[in-house]
C-alpha cells in the first residue's frame, strides 16, 4: 500500500516572491522555501516554488495532503480594474445608489478631485419593480415574468457576471432569491451574486458595493481556481486546496469561486495571524507587527493577545461590508521604485518594480533604483548571499542607478542618495506604523514590535526607534512567516444578520432566535467541510453603538456563544461596549440609550495541529565577514554574524544574515536569541552614541 500523504504547505504569494512554509507531519520538521512571483499567472509560481521546495527537501508532490493557499488575485484585480463586464440588477428607482456613493470627499482641498468611475456604469444598472420595507414587510411584490422581461436587454449588455441587490433584502430576501432562481433557470453559465447571501447588513450603498465587487470577481477568481487545480491535477498533486480569506480563516475552492470577495486581504492576514499565534507563545499581549516584502508594508496590532475584526473594510476607495482582519498596508517595501518629482523632492513608493524585472541590482533589466538597490548599495547586504547564493545581485548597477537617478539630480553623492532613500522609506513607515496605534488610543512605547517579510529586518530598528519602541522582535524564518501564519489557519465562516434593535431585555427573544438560525447555518457549513463536531467552535460578537451615531462598534459576545442569553449577558454586553468606546475614542455615555445593529457569528473548524521544528537553512554553515557599512556620514567596518551560529548578545551597530532576509541592529542597541527561535533586539543606549 502506498504510503498516505504526510506534507501540508503554507503559501503566501506576494507581489515580487511566493512564499512556502513546509511541514513534514510525520516528522514535525518545518522548512521554508521562496522563489519568484509570476504576475502574468501566479499559479505558475506556485507550481515552481511546490517542485523547488519538493527537489530540495526530498519529497515527492504525490506527498503533499494539504494546501493553504494565501493570494493576492482577488486585490489585484480590482486595484488593476481587471474584472468581468457586469450588470446590477437592483430595485427601481435605486439604480444610481453605486455611483451616489457616501458623499465623502477625500481630495478635501484639491479644485478638481478626481473620482473613479463606477464598477458598473449606467447604462448596466437595471431596475426592477419591487419592493420591500425596512421591517421586511412586501410593499411591492416582484411581478411574475420580471427577469424574464430582462432577459433581452442583459444579453445585449454581454454580461458576464450579474449582481443582485435589492432594497432591504438583508431583512427579508425573498424578492433576490426569486431572482437569483430564475437567472440561475435561464442563465445557468452566468455568474450570480445575491447581496443577502454575501452581505446581508444595513446601508445600500456599502452593501450594493460588496455585492457588486463579490460579482465582477467569481470570473476572475473562478478562471484563476479553474487553472490552478488544472495544473496541480496534471502535476500529480492530489491535495486539498483550501484558501486564505480576510478574516484570517480558510474556506474551501467552492466557497472561494461563490464568495471571491472574501479573499481580498488573503496574504496579509495570514502574517495577522502568525503575530497573533507568536505573541501567546511568548506571553507578550502587545505586538505590533509589521510585514515589510518586495511591494507592500503590512501592519497588524495585537493588543491583549487578540487583533482587531472589522466589519468592514475597504479596498482602493470601494467599501466591503464582510468581516475582515484590521490591517492598515502602504505601498513601500524592497522593491519600492525612488524617484525625484517635479519639484525636486524624493519620493519613494508607492509604485513598484515587483519580481520582474525587479530591482535594478536583479540584472533583469530594472533602470529604475528602489530600496533595496539602496540597501545593498549602502553594504546592507551581501550580493552572493542573496536568497541564501541562490541569485547574485549587481552590486555597481544599482549605484550606478542611484548615482544617475537620484543623486545627480539632488546633487548629492551615490551614499547620501541613497541614505535619503532608506531615511524617505523609514519614515514612511513609522508614519504608517504610529496611525495603526494612535487611532486605537495606544501608546507605541506599550508594544515590541514583531518585524517579519524579507526586507523587514533591515528597516525594523530605525522604525522602532523613532516609534519609541526600545524592543524589536525577529521570528524565525521572518522572511516567509506570514506563510507560517497560513499554514497554521482553521476553516472560519462568517454569518450576520442585521436588524437595528435597542440593547434591552425585550429583543432577548430575537436575539436567540437569530442566533439558533445562525448557528444552523454555521452547523451546515462546517459539515460540509467535512469538519467533524469536537472540531467545531463558535463565538459571537454584536454590533453596537449609540443612539444617533453612524457608525458601529463590534463587541465580542462571549456570554452568548455557548448558552442562550439571558438579562446578565445583556449587561455584560453593554458594560463591554461603554469600555471599548472609552477606550477607542476616550468617552462613553453609560446613561445613552444603545442600539444593537447586527449579530455575528464566527464559525471556525479546526484543523489538525503538529508540533514542528526547524532544521538549519542554506549557509548554517558559512562563517560571514565584516565588510564595510555606510553608517550616518563614513563608511564603518561591522561585524556580520550568522543567525544560527548566534549564542549570545551581539552590540549594534551589526548585520545579522540568514537565508532569505538580513537584520540591521544599530548602534545603542544589541540582539541576543530569545523564546521560540526569535532573535530580540533591545534599546541600550540612545542613538547619538553612534
Amino acid at each position: 500500500m502506498p504510503a498516505a500523504p504526510f506534507i501540508r504547505i503554507g503559501i503566501d504569494i506576494g507581489g515580487t516572491f511566493t512564499d512556502l512554509q513546509i511541514l513534514d507531519e510525520r516528522s514535525g520538521v518545518l522548512q521554508s522555501f521562496k522563489t519568484p512571483t509570476t504576475p502574468e499567472d501566479p499559479s505558475l509560481g506556485l507550481l515552481a516554488g511546490l517542485r523547488g521546495a519538493a527537489e530540495r527537501y526530498g519529497f515527492t508532490l504525490a506527498d503533499i495532503r494539504l494546501l493553504l493557499h494565501g493570494t493576492t488575485i482577488a486585490t489585484n484585480a480590482v486595484l488593476e480594474r481587471q474584472l468581468a463586464r457586469g450588470v446590477l440588477l437592483t430595485t427601481a428607482g435605486f439604480e444610481d445608489v453605486l455611483e451616489i456613493g457616501r458623499h465623502s470627499r477625500r481630495d478635501v482641498y484639491g479644485l478638481k478631485p478626481h473620482q473613479e468611475p463606477p464598477l458598473i456604469p449606467r447604462d448596466r444598472r437595471l431596475g426592477l419593480r419591487e419592493r420591500i420595507r425596512a421591517n421586511g414587510a412586501v410593499e411591492t411584490a416582484l411581478a411574475p415574468g420580471a427577469v424574464e422581461a430582462l432577459l433581452p436587454r442583459l444579453d445585449a449588455l454581454g454580461a458576464e457576471a450579474i449582481a443582485v441587490c435589492l432594497l432591504n433584502a438583508h431583512v427579508n430576501a425573498a424578492h433576490e432569491e426569486a431572482v437569483a432562481e430564475a437567472l440561475a433557470r435561464l442563465r445557468p453559465d452566468v455568474p450570480v451574486t445575491v447581496s443577502s447571501a454575501i452581505s446581508p447588513e444595513i446601508r445600500e450603498y456599502e452593501r450594493c458595493s460588496t455585492t457588486v465587487l463579490n460579482a465582477l470577481l467569481m470570473p476572475v477568481v473562478g478562471g484563476y481556481l479553474g487553472r490552478l487545480t488544472a495544473r496541480l491535477a496534471e502535476a500529480g498533486i492530489a491535495a486539498r486546496l483550501l484558501l486564505v480569506q480576510s478574516n484570517g480563516g480558510v474556506c474551501s475552492v467552492a466557497v472561494a469561486r461563490r464568495q471571491p470577495a472574501r479573499l481580498l486581504l488573503s496574504g496579509p492576514s495570514g502574517g495577522a495571524l502568525a503575530t497573533m499565534r507568536l505573541a501567546g507563545v511568548l506571553g507578550r499581549p502587545n505586538l505590533l507587527g509589521v510585514d515589510m516584502g518586495g511591494t507592500s508594508y503590512d501592519i497588524c496590532v495585537v493588543r491583549e493577545g487578540g487583533v482587531t475584526q472589522m466589519a468592514q473594510g475597504e479596498i482602493d476607495n470601494l467599501p466591503v461590508r464582510l468581516p475582515m482582519v484590521e490591517i492598515r498596508t502602504i505601498g513601500a517595501g524592497g522593491g519600492s521604485i525612488a524617484a525625484v518629482d517635479e519639484g525636486g523632492r524624493l519620493r519613494v513608493g508607492p509604485r513598484s518594480a515587483k519580481s520582474w524585472p525587479g530591482p535594478v541590482c536583479y540584472g533583469r533589466g530594472g533602470s529604475e533604483p528602489t530600496v533595496t538597490d539602496a540597501n545593498i548599495a549602502l553594504g546592507r547586504l551581501d550580493p552572493r548571499f542573496f536568497l541564501g547564493g541562490a541569485m547574485a545581485l549587481d552590486l555597481e548597477g544599482a549605484r550606478a542607478a542611484i548615482r544617475g537617478r537620484i543623486g545627480a539630480p539632488l546633487g548629492l553623492g551615490m551614499e547620501q542618495a541613497a541614505a535619503g532613500i532608506l531615511a524617505v522609506t523609514e519614515t514612511s513607515l513609522a508614519a504608517a506604523a504610529r496611525l495603526s496605534l494612535f487611532e486605537k488610543g495606544l501608546d507605541p512605547r506599550d508594544f515590541a514590535l514583531l518585524s517579519f517579510g524579507g526586507a523587514g529586518g533591515l528597516h525594523a530598528v530605525p522604525v522602532a526607534e523613532e516609534l519609541g519602541i526600545r524592543e524589536v522582535i525577529f521570528p524565525s524564518d521572518a522572511s516567509t512567516f506570514s506563510a507560517f501564519g497560513i499554514l497554521h489557519s482553521d476553516i472560519v465562516h462568517d454569518l450576520a444578520r442585521s436588524r437595528v434593535l435597542p440593547v434591552e431585555a425585550a429583543i432577548l427573544p430575537h436575539v436567540m432566535e437569530t442566533l439558533a438560525t445562525l448557528r444552523a447555518q454555521g452547523e451546515a457549513l462546517l459539515e460540509a467541510d467535512g469538519v467533524p463536531a469536537r472540531d467545531r467552535r463558535f463565538s459571537v460578537s454584536a454590533d453596537l453603538r449609540y443612539h444617533g451615531q453612524a457608525f458601529e462598534l463590534v463587541v465580542p459576545w462571549p456570554e452568548a456563544a455557548d448558552a442562550a442569553p439571558g438579562a446578565p449577558a445583556l449587561e455584560a454586553l453593554l458594560a463591554a461596549f461603554h469600555a471599548l468606546h472609552a477606550q477607542r475614542f476616550s468617552y462613553s455615555n453609560p446613561a445613552a440609550p444603545v442600539e444593537m445593529v447586527a449579530l455575528r457569528l464566527n464559525v471556525t473548524g479546526l484543523l489538525p495541529r503538529f508540533e514542528s521544528r526547524r532544521l538549519p537553512g542554506r549557509g548554517a554553515g558559512r562563517i560571514p565577514e565584516a565588510r564595510p557599512l555606510w553608517l550616518g556620514d563614513s563608511w564603518r567596518e561591522i561585524a556580520v554574524y550568522q543567525r544560527e551560529q548566534l549564542h549570545g548578545a551581539v552590540p549594534g551597530p551589526a548585520l545579522i544574515e540568514e537565508e532569505y532576509t538580513t537584520l540591521f541592529i544599530a548602534a545603542g542597541w544589541e540582539c541576543a536569541p530569545g523564546a521560540a527561535g526569535t532573535l530580540i533586539a533591545r534599546k541600550t543606549a540612545e542613538r547619538s552614541a553612534a
